[in-house]
């Protein structure tokens, strides 16, 4: 693994790890990122870069917690949200952006491209490339007839593929298959990835749904009580609000926990404005909002946080469905090695440590 030898490009003194498609999107790119973050970020200070797709500004941005969608785009801001720690970046030429980034934060210990798999002038140490098990790649065609982006040989660049999106009960009979026709290199490993959804929770603070409780518990015989949040109790319908790429695997998730589930689709990255709140609560209220749940996805979240007094003012909460990505069987504990491996690897050559000091030796799994 790890041979680059298919085209000249700049390499940085610290580990690199591309995550990207040969598709326009819709392969759960940003879980599998945010996968990362949390995989390296308790033994290493992570980096994210990412051109901030949807956002309104062009010059480099580093993302804060007080940051907006527009300003940084949605993804970046979601990831800086949920991981406070990371340094999440935004800038359109990565070749130019990585040393400006590296500057800024002199302690990073390895940066996470975010989409740049066909961003040839920069050389990650790793590859990783996503294909969707409902769309594999060797299935699709280059736009406009399909959705590849370019060719698809272009997958003998990655050293890792994720197929993502697969049904947690896939069996080795099937997973032979989809590796038979992927047909990868002796050099690259294949993993298979599913969606976990969790539990929903209020994007905003108002109403007793927010309100948090003692609860007690009992650990190797002592009792201890921490914080929780009330549960939400789901009503009958569900309006989803989403501008995301692919919205059906989440509509059919809802629909498992609904009774009714509408959809207010827009673009991918869409900025909502004063019309589109309108809309939504005119939905809502047709639908019949007494007994129905406005919810959207965390990327869409981020997107709707600057109307909050608009929500809080016209007493309308709305619900975000957090997803997660789940590796299937031993698949979890073979990636996160090989990204360790990876990681480990470089930083011995670019930030040497005592053996004894290794930086993984608690890596998650």
């Amino acid at each position: 693994m790890f041979d680059k030898r298919y085209f000249k490009s700049a390499r940085f003194q610290i580990p690199v790890i591309n995550v990207g498609n040969l598709s326009v999107g819709g392969t759960g790119k940003s879980p599998h990122v945010a996968y990362l973050v949390a995989l390296l970020q308790q033994q290493c200070k992570v980096g994210a870069l990412s051109r901030g797709y949807g956002r309104k500004t062009r010059e480099y941005h580093i993302a804060q917690m007080d940051s907006t969608a527009e300003q940084v785009g949605d993804e970046p801001l979601m990831l800086k949200l949920k991981y406070p720690n990371t340094q999440v970046v935004v800038g359109i030429d990565r070749l130019q952006t990585i040393p400006r980034m590296i500057a800024d934060a002199p302690d990073l210990d390895v940066i996470i491209l975010d989409d740049a798999f066909q961003h040839r002038s920069v050389r990650a140490g790793l590859s990783i490339l996503l294909t969707d098990y409902s769309n594999l790649f060797t299935e699709d065609y280059l736009l406009p007839a399909g959705r590849l982006r370019e060719r698809r040989k272009g997958y003998h660049r990655a050293d890792i593929i994720v197929v993502t999106k697969c049904p947690e009960s896939i069996d080795n009979t099937e997973r032979e298959r989809i590796i038979k026709q992927l047909k990868p290199f002796a050099y690259q490993h294949v993993y298979f990835s599913s969606i976990r959804y969790g539990s929903l929770y209020p994007l905003f603070n108002f109403g007793q749904e927010n309100a948090w409780r003692y609860e007690n518990y009992i650990e190797n015989g002592q009792q201890f009580y921490r914080l929780v949040r009330n549960e939400i109790k789901l009503k009958d319908n569900c309006l989803l609000v989403t501008g995301i790429a692919n919205a059906a695997p989440l509509e059919k998730e809802l629909r498992s926990s609904f009774k009714q589930v509408y959809a207010q689709h827009y673009a991918d990255h869409h900025h909502f404005d004063d019309h589109d709140l309108e809309v939504i609560r005119t939905a809502h209220n047709d639908i019949g909002a007494e007994n129905c749940m406005i919810v959207t996805t965390e990327k869409d979240a981020v997107r709707l946080l600057k109307f909050r007094d608009w929500f809080t003012r016209n007493n309308i909460q709305v619900y975000c469905q957090p997803i997660e990505v789940k590796f299937v069987g031993e698949d979890a504990a073979n990636f996160n090695a090989d990204v360790q491996k990876y990681v480990t690897h470089d930083l011995n050559i670019y930030k040497p440590v005592p053996e004894e000091e290794s930086t993984f030796d608690n890596i998650l799994e």
